[in-house]
């Protein structure tokens, strides 16, 4: 299938300056460089100043064509650089609830699972309510992040439409390979997040494998603290039959 996820550069000389890919990237550029108001997320901050992320625009929302894409992503991520994520814009529409945007990510989850044409990896476990789960495609465990305009205490979590960004575990390890750096790291992030979003740090924020943390947890944070949002799924669907139809069905 053709690659449709496109480095920094490409945006601009494939969509005009008035599309919605085109308004989409700027927010999202001017997020990542502001030096006034730096953005909570290092890693991401430093993959877009180093032209490694990678960049997805889908319309409609197909979950079809985002398993071929981010298939293609899993299997060349490593040469684009140790800060990588792609990022997966989709066009504005009417604003919805957080909680309709919170169902959306992980039936796409799911409908990721069941495309998936290789099988789970042996050392995460299925079960999602564990500390080592992760979620994971093409063979590949990925930490995932949703963003959403109807978030709005937590403006690290805000976007003008309904965003996901696919971050492959082995970025955080050889970033976070050492206690002190890790440390460091965490604790950047966290000294950026105080100013940035109205919410206080969110209490599901912690480190992989951590005995009392859970990974699906952190891929979706409410704007209030005490919502949880419990996981809908036990574990992602592994019996490969198709996925139910979606282009647009949670637009």
């Amino acid at each position: 299938m053709e690659r449709l996820f496109l480095r920094k550069g490409e945006v601009a000389s494939t969509f005009p300056v008035s599309s919605w890919q085109s308004v989409m990237f700027s927010e999202f550029e001017a997020q990542m460089s502001s030096e006034a108001r730096p953005f909570p997320c290092v890693f991401g901050v430093t993959g877009h100043r180093q032209d490694q992320l990678r960049y997805l625009f889908l319309d409609p929302y197909d979950v079809a064509v985002l398993g071929d894409q981010l298939a293609q992503y899993v299997s060349e991520a490593r040469s684009f650089g140790p800060n990588t994520s792609l990022i997966v814009f989709t066009r504005p529409r009417p604003v919805q609830t957080l909680d309709a945007y919170y169902r959306k990510m992980w039936l796409t989850l799911d409908q990721l699972a069941r495309l998936d044409k290789n099988p789970w990896p042996s050392e995460i476990p299925e079960q999602i309510d564990h500390p080592m789960w992760e979620f994971s495609f093409a063979g590949e465990p990925i930490f995932v992040v949703c963003t959403t305009p109807a978030h709005v205490m937590r403006q690290s979590r805000r976007s003008s439409a309904f965003m996901l960004t696919f971050q492959p575990r082995w970025v955080f390890e050889k970033i976070l390979g050492t206690e002190k750096a890790a440390a460091a790291a965490f604790a950047e992030v966290r000294k950026r997040l105080i100013p940035y979003d109205s919410a206080s740090p969110s209490p599901l924020l912690g480190r992989y494998g951590a005995t009392e943390g859970r990974e699906y947890k952190q891929y979706f944070l409410h704007d209030d603290n005490n919502a949880s949002g419990g996981c809908p799924f036990a574990k992602l669907a592994q019996n490969k039959t198709p996925a139910i139809a979606n282009k647009e069905q949670a637009a």
